[in-house]
């Protein structure tokens, strides 16, 4: 047993005890945070790109995972059947790329249906374990598993962490946009799957050049990826996906 002489001993202690749990850059809720289910996305699941308004391209990408547009017509779907690596590229109409596009508008209104309460659902869950955190910035920090909430937009300059098990699930409450730079990465350790990763913003989204993004990002307008970027992930807009060069992948299930 550790016997204290003097209370400023005990203060000297509990103060270097406090330091060390307090490690600069890593964001812990604690022993009280609470588990988050994942986002149900549905009939959304198996999507790596669904858009409202189509998506435009400058050649090559390449993509795995479904791809769709609804309500617009197929003819605002900008890739090359080539460029479909692995997955389905649905249209609501017969303009859509040919010969693979599969015509599908009951399917598509229910994934856009799904994306939709996906998105709703992630706004809407309560009781955040962190506030503001970094004021909007969390590039260089270590985000541990838990429901993240910002009024702001979030800016991600630096490469992030999120440091979490298989099962564990990230959400993050954007009110503006997200905004990755070029060359930067988010990285997953401790097996954390992209798949429980899931990013709302209610702003415009966009990953710098040759940025690497991964989870699922539930936009409510648009999310533009720019030159050679890459996405571990699903991008589900309610508005347009733009894409330049880049490689998409799905999640593993």
């Amino acid at each position: 047993m550790i016997r204290f002489e003097t209370k400023p001993q005990a203060l000297l202690l509990a103060t270097i005890l406090s330091a060390l749990l307090a490690a600069p850059g890593v964001a812990s809720a604690g022993p009280s945070a609470r588990i988050q289910a994942p986002v149900k996305l549905g009939s959304a699941m198996t999507f790596a790109l669904l858009s409202k308004t189509g998506i435009t391209n400058v050649y090559a990408s390449v993509i795995t995972g479904d791809v769709g547009a609804s309500p617009i017509t197929g003819a605002a779907i900008g890739l090359s059947c080539g460029e479909i690596a692995a997955g389905i590229l649905y249209t609501v109409d017969y303009a859509g790329p040919l010969p693979c596009s599969v015509t599908a508008a009951t399917l598509l209104t229910a994934a856009v249906s799904d994306m939709e309460a996906a998105y709703t659902d992630a706004a809407g869950r309560v009781l955040p374990d962190f506030t503001e955190l970094g004021s909007g910035e969390i590039g260089g920090k270590t985000l541990v598993p838990g429901l993240y909430k910002w009024g702001t937009d979030v800016k991600i300059s630096t490469d992030v962490t999120l440091a979490g098990g298989p099962t564990d699930i990230w959400i993050f409450q954007v009110a503006g946009g997200i905004h990755q730079a070029s060359a930067t990465r988010v990285t997953l350790t401790g097996g954390a799957l992209a798949k429980n990763v899931f990013w709302q913003a209610a702003g415009a989204v966009s990953i710098g050049t040759t940025a690497h993004f991964q989870g699922v990002m539930l936009a409510k307008t648009m999310v533009a990826v720019k030159t050679g970027a890459s996405v571990n992930g699903r991008l589900l807009a309610q508005t347009a996906v733009t894409l330049e060069k880049n490689t998409i992948t799905q999640p593993a299930p």
